[in-house]
């Protein structure tokens, strides 16, 4: 009797893929055209326009193709990367897009309401706005100068109304934008539309926010980053000019802070500090008298004996040490006042030096910063008020030998006329 082999067989279930769980191919062409026709059919009536983009996100995916969806807002059609608009197989472009708005504020509106309209119905399409506008600022270069400037006008209504976060601004001070001046004209004809629209300080605010406030002179190429050439650009917007030049002050005078401190812990030699000091302040612009304020304060800040008595010492020793450095640049009454006062007020907030105050007036008397003139108008009406008292009265003897010594020489003068 012959036994037949039985044949192994698959087991197991089989198992049907349902229709719901096929993927959907990704097709943002046939979701362009069907936004266009829908746009062009409502031939620029918001109402419709509005009510058509409302409808249409609960029968088309907004979330797949929010992309797609703010490209054809924006642009008219579908971007390609670069910046350029796609095309195929003669796609007509929307009617109703910020590139075919007129470029003034009051037209470019009826574009941000049809937007705000549908963001609160599809609160989700926040997001997508943010990202679509990051990418358009990017590719602003494959834009023509109309493209751009309308642009601008809808870049400043979405940032002031709150439809989108001012961080896409960053993206102006790309290296590819600034190379051929198009973040600088866009960045003209912003701060120029919202200053018409809007006060100066709503536009710092969200330039701040978009962390650029301090990166403005970075709108210029590298070879053209002058203040001056800052101010020629935007000279017709006084507030963006003064704001930058204050800014240009506060960095020059921290550089310059900075490099003061350095030469006084390497221990820089008086001649070495002035040149270098003297370099900085003529690229900067920077006065005597703010040089003058800033090496006493960075004098004063250096380590101390705590000893009374060697602390005295040691600051006597250093302020004669470095006084031809405050000869070169106390070279006005009016600074020579105000080196005076910087003496008072560190004398009055440190109270180990109250008591040393007029020692060093005298000190930088005798090591010629001072002259009588300047010491003798801090004690009629140039002092300041902290520790007014204490320091009048510690002054009172060498004030008036002072003016005895000038009414001797000028008699002495007198005498040899005769």
């Amino acid at each position: 009797m012959s036994c037949k082999t039985q044949k192994p067989t698959l087991t197991g279930q089989r198992i049907k893929t349902r229709k719901r769980d096929e993927k959907e191919r990704y097709d943002p062409t046939t979701f362009r055209d069907q936004i266009v026709a829908g746009l062009n059919e409502a031939d620029a009536d918001l109402e419709l326009a509005s009510k058509f983009l409302i409808q249409s996100g609960s029968k088309l995916d907004f979330r797949r193709y929010s992309e797609a969806l703010f490209d054809v807002l924006i642009t008219g059609g579908i971007l390609a990367p670069g910046g350029t608009i796609v095309t195929d197989n003669n796609a007509v472009p929307s009617k109703l897009c910020v590139f075919e708005t007129e470029a003034d504020v009051e037209s470019m509106r009826t574009i941000t309401q049809v937007l705000e309209r549908m963001i609160r119905q599809y609160k989700y399409l926040e997001k997508s706005l943010d990202d679509e506008m990051t990418k358009v600022l990017m590719f602003m270069k494959g834009f023509t100068d109309e493209q751009r400037t309308r642009l601008t006008t809808a870049t400043y209504l979405f940032i002031s109304s709150g439809l989108i976060s001012p961080a896409c601004l960053s993206q102006i001070i790309n290296e590819h934008l600034v190379k051929d001046g198009i973040a600088l004209t866009f960045a003209y004809n912003l701060f120029s539309t919202w200053l018409k629209d809007k006060d100066f300080s709503s536009l710092l605010s969200n330039l701040k926010k978009a962390e650029i406030d301090g990166k403005l002179m970075e709108l210029f190429p590298v070879n053209k980053r002058s203040i001056e050439a800052f101010e020629n650009h935007f000279g017709a917007l006084t507030e963006i000019v003064e704001f930058q030049r204050s800014l240009y002050a506060r960095n020059a005078t921290k550089e310059l802070k900075a490099k003061i401190k350095k030469l006084f812990q390497n221990e820089a030699s008086p001649k070495e500090m002035v040149q270098t000091i003297r370099e900085c302040a003529e690229k900067n612009n920077l006065d005597n008298g703010e040089i003058t304020a800033l090496m006493w304060g960075s004098l004063m800040k250096l380590e101390w004996n705590k000893k009374e008595d060697l602390l005295a010492e040691q600051a006597f020793a250093h302020i004669k040490k470095y006084a031809p450095v405050f000869v070169a640049f106390a070279t006005t009454p009016e600074i020579e006042l105000l080196l005076i006062q910087k003496v008072q007020e560190y004398c009055y907030d440190n109270m180990n030096f109250m008591k040393l105050f007029q020692k060093m007036v005298t000190l930088l008397y005798k090591t010629d910063v001072l002259s009588e003139d300047a010491i003798i108008a801090w004690y009629k009406t140039g002092h300041v008020a902290k520790g007014k008292s204490v320091f009048l009265a510690q002054m009172e003897k060498m004030v008036e030998w002072l003016q005895n010594a000038e009414e001797e020489s000028s008699e002495e003068e007198d005498e040899d006329e005769n």
